[in-house]
């Protein structure tokens, strides 16, 4: 099966079986949360999420490299007044399945919608949950640095001793810092919070997370010629960012319109691209559902990077 830099149209859990085992650099991707996209989606149940959610994510784990990453972009939904446990118990079941819950990123909204609800604030920030297969798993940490900030001139213009040495905390805790260790840097490593603006256009999709999420992380945890999947691909927007990057894409979608929303989209950024069409890269594949619930897949076969 030729599977680089395609965007596939079926279910995920059907169509990654024509994958290879550990060929995926980095998994990113949004699912339908629980009782949402109930037109494009179906709306799955949060009682059911997890029993919905784990034979895709056991494909997810066989085709995802050793040394890869899985970024889940997820959030609870309320229910009967109270938050609904799902994403806990997902991310608990992963465990038992092998998964390293290794980190959770906070995408803080700077835009979300003003609103008043009789029990709780707006909603402002979602999970991004990062799981991998093993401890040791490729990290870019310097593609994602930031500028140190207006701070360093004043502060670090007259050091006192104690910004010299490591300064234990004052309350105990064991923690520490040496101002001076940030004297002439001009770019500092950032922190767990994303702070981004969500997509102002809906882009013909009725979930769109802005372009530089997926390209934060696309940067942090593959590098150029890695291939990065997104297994509800939607309107395209990790493929881009994957294409932009210079990685190879694999998209998946039940839905056709976002199958062709996708297309457009790349081609797009395809054509404005030196280099990028002598690919001659074909975007959409029609999966084909068998009688028996098999999958008709193309008869060529593709590479991934060594």
């Amino acid at each position: 099966m030729e599977y680089l830099d395609r965007i596939f149209h079926g279910d995920c859990e059907d169509v990654l079986k024509g994958l290879p085992d550990d060929s995926i650099d980095l998994i990113f991707t949004s699912p339908p949360y629980a009782d949402q996209r109930q037109r494009t989606y179906g709306g799955i149940k949060p009682d059911q999420y997890v029993d919905w959610f784990m034979p895709k994510a056991d494909q997810f784990f066989r085709v995802l490299k050793p040394s890869g990453t899985f970024v889940l972009n997820i959030k609870e939904r309320a229910v009967n007044g109270e938050r609904h446990i799902y994403v806990i118990e997902l991310i608990l079941e992963m465990r038992r399945r092998g998964w390293l819950w290794t980190e959770e990123f906070m995408w803080h909204k700077k835009n979300s919608y003003p609103g008043k609800w009789p029990n709780r604030f707006r909603d402002n920030w979602e999970r991004l949950i990062q799981f991998n297969k093993r401890r040791k798993f490729n990290m870019y940490q310097e593609a994602v640095m930031v500028p140190v900030g207006d701070w360093a001139s004043g502060r670090l213009a007259n050091l006192s001793e104690t910004d010299r040495t490591r300064d234990e905390s004052r309350v105990g805790s064991g923690f520490g810092k040496n101002i001076s260790n940030w004297v002439g840097r001009d770019m500092v490593y950032p922190n767990n919070v994303i702070h981004m603006a969500t997509e102002s256009s809906n882009k013909r999709h009725s979930a769109v997370f802005p372009l530089p999420l997926p390209t934060w992380f696309v940067k942090l945890f593959s590098q150029p010629g890695d291939t990065v999947l997104d297994p509800f691909i939607g309107s395209g927007t990790t493929a881009v960012a994957a294409l932009s990057l210079g990685r190879r894409y694999v998209g998946i979608d039940t839905n056709k319109e976002y199958v062709r929303l996708s297309e457009e989209r790349l081609a797009d950024v395809q054509a404005r691209m030196p280099g990028i069409a002598e690919r001659k890269a074909k975007y959409s594949e029609e999966v084909v559902q068998g009688e028996s619930g098999g999958t008709a897949q193309p008869s060529r076969s593709g590479r991934v990077r060594e």
